[in-house]
């Protein structure tokens, strides 16, 4: 297992925290987690594991208490009991509250993939539970020091325990022990373009120029598996499938299909002259076979002969680092950015225990992270640690209102267990009701409150535009449009889940214990300003409107599309199809880019819609590109607000690597609920309404104008 250049964490923990007994070991890690190991033969688990990589953490003091039933465990947050009859954390005392593990209630975690459901599907555990103890079971293979995979040779339970009341705290364990989640480029956030069709080069090109014409903005191009031979015994009278499904449909396959792509170098660098990211499909599973154009240098490396196929091979070094070189590095020297790699084909291999989707989103995500570049995949979620390979693809989920219903709450669960960003097929992918414009509008303005928006659809369904919606063409323009006015947001959302463990959507139940948070499963926090509530039913006939049940904690709070002014509790939310309900927080900042923005950029304009009163909000930007962020590097700008006796102060300050900004920035304040109006000028200066710092900082002071003041 190659282990390039990043920080992997200390697989050994400190001996000082280590205490053994019986047959077995607790580690106290931090005051609110400790791990607890059984062994029969006295040896333990100390390399690292394909979900654990870090469990050297800074020392804290701890007692143990050795009693007939229990041994205890006190820290200074908690204490743990050890049952020795049961041979493992049975409760767990926090804050006062003695909490029974058996009994205490799991939040819903994630799943692999939503392939072909309609609907509710099941969800595995998390590391959230209702009080803050829970039991993470980490059973999965060792890594050893040079690498290699290997079986567990301790039979025994292998558990950490958590017992942090705050979400947030129980996250930041979690990636301090798993490590953290990556930020995936900036141009990855714009609106992703997707089909399972097999498009000419000539067809593809015609409908980027088409979004050109029609002001519809992308950023990311995906090339389903037709951008390579899908036919090919008809091509090349190649005729041993061998009966496996997946090569008589040809969908593993690494060489391009000169008839659509006939010169693949020309059509990739003009999608990336229109500044578009691309991404090629991949089904690994099929082997490389002897029609192929690597097949020679592949058959030479892996000893085969006489055209049999050179098998894919999860668990050899030596054929990843030739599936890399041979396959997929000179494409991306051509111009393919990533991969999205559709795996469908099981979860076995030679190594017992060791999952090829795994293997392969680890392997794919460190190889597209070399020499310093920010990495990115497209694939489905491989189990705990999944979080390290951003992103995830939810798969082939049905066109209907049940499978857009239950898409909000299941982004939002998969915080849980420290997954945050899920890319759906936004207006569904095949079967169901294709022609429900309704449906695809309000699917598209959940994709603008998602972590990635990324329209699919399958080859027997019409494609994702606007035009063929035309009820709601305008609307999903212009929802497709204000998502790219959302990077900047979501952006710095993204840093802080890295740098803070806070993610970008978010449970109720993460900030608020009361009863509702739980109950009002796709009202969800979107970044630290919004809280917003996705439409999923459709709208009644006779009102034009759609109902949503809300809840919003207590204060003053503004929906940024339509004023519409609530001060907490439940409620029923109405809208047309201009917008769902996104409420901004008293004192809230959303920073957005200006209203003609059509890529990622960092935008010269930013417009902060305020809802006044007290507040902080802090926008990271950087190049986008690069993981220079790991080292510390970008520029921080911090926005506070203040109201007193009528006038809103606003302070603007910009710290870390200013020259990052650009120059001939300007800020455009723009206060809800009320028309405001500046009226003074402490720091930079104002020009027809927008604010320029002068050496990184402005104040200015508004005031309320407006007739109904």
């Amino acid at each position: 297992m190659k282990k390039d250049n990043f920080d992997w964490g200390e697989p050994y923990a400190d001996p000082e925290q280590i205490s053994a007994f019986d047959h077995y070991r607790i580690t106290v890690l931090q005051p609110d987690l400790i791990r607890v190991e059984t062994s029969e033969n006295g040896a333990y688990t100390d390399s690292r594991t394909l979900a654990v990589w870090n469990r050297r953490f800074p020392k804290c003091e701890y007692d143990l208490e050795f009693g007939v039933k229990y041994v205890v465990v006190t820290t200074s947050k908690a204490k743990f009991y050890f049952d020795r009859k049961a041979g493992r954390v049975t409760e767990a005392d926090i804050g006062g509250r003695r909490v029974v593990l058996k009994k205490e209630k799991s939040m819903p975690g994630t799943a692999r993939t939503l392939d072909m459901t309609m609907g509710n599907v099941r969800l595995g555990p998390s590391f959230i539970s209702r009080h803050g103890a829970a039991a993470f079971a980490d059973d999965t293979l060792e890594i050893n020091e040079r690498g290699e995979f290997r079986e567990r040779k301790v039979r025994g339970r292998d558990e950490y325990i958590f017992a942090a009341p705050s979400r947030i705290r129980t996250l930041e364990l979690m990636f301090m022990l798993t490590g953290r989640p990556p930020l995936i480029p900036r141009n990855a956030l714009g609106n992703w373009w997707s089909r399972y069709y097999a498009y000419s080069a000539d067809e593809f090109l015609a409908l980027t120029d088409s979004f050109e014409r029609d002001d519809i903005p992308f950023s990311v191009a995906c090339i389903d598996m037709d951008w390579h031979w899908t036919d090919p015994g008809k091509r090349f009278g190649y005729r041993s499938f061998g009966g496996a499904y997946m090569l008589k449909k040809g969908w593993t396959g690494y060489t391009w299909n000169s008839e659509l792509f006939p010169d693949h170098r020309a059509f990739l660098k003009k999608l990336k002259d229109k500044g578009l990211t691309v991404l090629l499909n991949l089904h690994p599973a099929g082997g490389v076979r002897s029609f192929e154009a690597q097949y020679p240098e592949m058959a030479r490396r892996a000893g085969v002969k006489n055209g049999e196929r050179v098998r894919f091979d999860p668990v050899s070094e030596k054929a990843w680092r030739d599936y890399f070189e041979v396959l997929m590095h000179p494409y991306e020297e051509d111009g393919v950015d990533y991969w999205w790699i559709d795996w469908q084909q099981g979860r076995h291999s030679e190594v017992p225990g060791l999952d090829p989707l795994w293997a392969l989103n680890h392997y794919h995500y460190t190889d597209s992270a070399r020499n310093g570049r920010r990495g990115m995949i497209l694939s489905r979620y491989s189990g705990a640690g999944a979080h390290r390979y951003p992103v995830g693809f939810s798969g082939d989920s049905i066109i209907a209102w049940r499978s857009l219903r239950f898409q909000p709450y299941f982004t939002a669960s998969a915080s849980n267990v420290g997954y945050t960003v899920w890319s759906h097929d936004i207006g569904g992918h095949t079967l169901g009701n294709p022609r429900d414009d309704e449906l695809y509008l309000r699917w598209i303005q959940f994709g603008v409150y998602s972590p990635i928006l990324r329209l699919h659809s399958s080859e027997n369904v019409a494609g994702k535009e606007p035009k063929n919606h035309p009820a709601v063409e305008r609307e999903a323009k212009e929802a497709l449009r204000f998502r790219m006015r959302l990077v900047p947001y979501i952006y710095s959302a993204n840093y802080f889940c890295y740098r803070d463990s806070v993610p970008l959507i978010r449970p109720l139940y993460y900030h608020n214990l009361d009863e509702e948070a739980y109950v009002y499963k796709n009202v969800y926090y979107f970044g630290t300003q919004l809280i917003v509530a996705p439409v999923t039913s459709k709208t009644n006939k006779k009102t034009g409107l759609a109902k949503v049940r809300v809840w919003l904690p207590k204060g003053n709070w503004i929906d940024i599309h339509t004023g519409e002014k609530r001060t907490g509790g439940s409620f029923v939310a109405e809208r047309d199809l201009e917008s769902v309900p996104a409420y901004l927080k008293e004192g809230g900042i959303l920073p957005l880019a200006e209203k003609e923005r059509r890529d990622t950029a960092l935008p010269e304009t930013l417009e902060l819609v305020i809802n006044p009163g007290k507040g902080k909000y802090t926008l990271f930007e950087d190049d986008g590109v690069s993981r220079d962020y790991e080292r510390g590097a970008g520029a921080f700008t911090e926005f506070r607000t203040s109201l007193k006796n009528g006038v809103l102060t606003i302070k603007i300050k910009v710290t870390g690597d200013e020259g990052i900004i650009p120059a001939a920035r300007k800020f455009v304040p723009n206060v809800l609920g009320g028309k405001w109006t500046i009226s003074a000028v402490r720091a930079g200066t104002v020009s027809e309404g927008a604010i320029f710092a002068e050496d990184g900082c402005a104040e200015i002071e508004m005031e309320r104008k407006d007739a109904s003041e």
